[in-house]
């Protein structure tokens, strides 16, 4: 098999990760929400896990001179816009006659669908040097969006989306990573190094996401067990973040 042949194997087969979800339809109704607002903690952890500990550490890294302004001028960037963007449709879910959704759910799939064109490019970039380096870059990238998936898929649940329309939105968000690593593929020479700014950009994303919206929702828990317990599942996921980080670096 040629080089763009494993990078479609490998993108499509990280796609499939968004239907994990699809356990949430043989849950009782009752039992789905009482899980929500863990889902969402667990998000808020893995969202802020991800963009300290993967995206941001892989934009310095990958930053062409060792001025790192432009990167963190591009993580406030990312910050602001989608404060901007959240502002806009709370306007709009305002003033729609028709039923909208929570602003929060819109803002995951725009997030989610720029870091995983991003993921795309990480898996061509690493299947151009070589195809062992490309399955473990492939296997690194899967470890990491399993737990953020189950995390989104909650999010879009607790914003108001049916859960088939929710694991369907998720999967489109997650195939962009075929696009991601087709782009990359054609476009080997250019993205060689990924672009630090992008990524960076994305890590802001994460970031407005986590601290605006989610944890928000877990802090208005009333009830101190209930509390400690959504502190403690928002914990496990940035735990999942930096025990995949580290498995990462050993599988490299």
């Amino acid at each position: 098999m040629n080089t763009l042949g494993w990078i479609v194997v490998a993108t499509v087969a990280i796609s499939l990760t968004a239907w994990i979800g699809v356990l949430a339809l043989f849950l009782r109704e009752e039992l789905l929400d009482s899980l929500l607002l863990g889902f969402v903690a667990f998000a808020a952890g893995s969202l802020l896990g991800g963009a300290f500990l993967h995206l941001l550490p892989r934009a310095i890294a990958e930053s062409p001179s060792e001025d790192l302004s432009p990167v963190f001028l591009s993580l406030l960037g990312g910050f602001c816009l989608f404060y901007v963007l959240e502002q806009f449709l709370h306007w709009h879910h305002d003033h729609a006659a028709t039923r909208e959704y929570e602003p929060v759910s819109y803002l995951v799939l725009v997030s989610d669908s720029l870091h995983n064109f991003l993921d795309g490019l990480v898996i061509a970039g690493a299947f151009r040097v070589g195809t062992p380096l490309g399955v473990v870059t492939t296997l690194a990238i899967a470890l990491h969006e399993v737990p953020q998936e189950i995390g989104d898929f909650g999010v879009l649940i607790y914003g108001g989306f049916g859960r088939r329309r929710a694991l369907v939105l998720n999967y489109l968000t997650q195939a962009t990573v075929i696009l991601g690593g087709v782009v990359g593929f054609y476009l080997s020479d250019v993205v060689t190094g990924l672009p630090s700014v992008l990524l960076s950009f994305a890590a802001g994303n994460f970031v407005y996401i986590a601290s605006s919206d989610l944890i928000p929702e877990i802090k208005a828990e009333s009830g101190a067990r209930r509390s400690i317990l959504y502190f403690l599942v928002f914990l496990t996921g940035i735990t999942l973040m930096l025990g995949i980080r580290h498995l990462g670096a050993v599988l490299r």
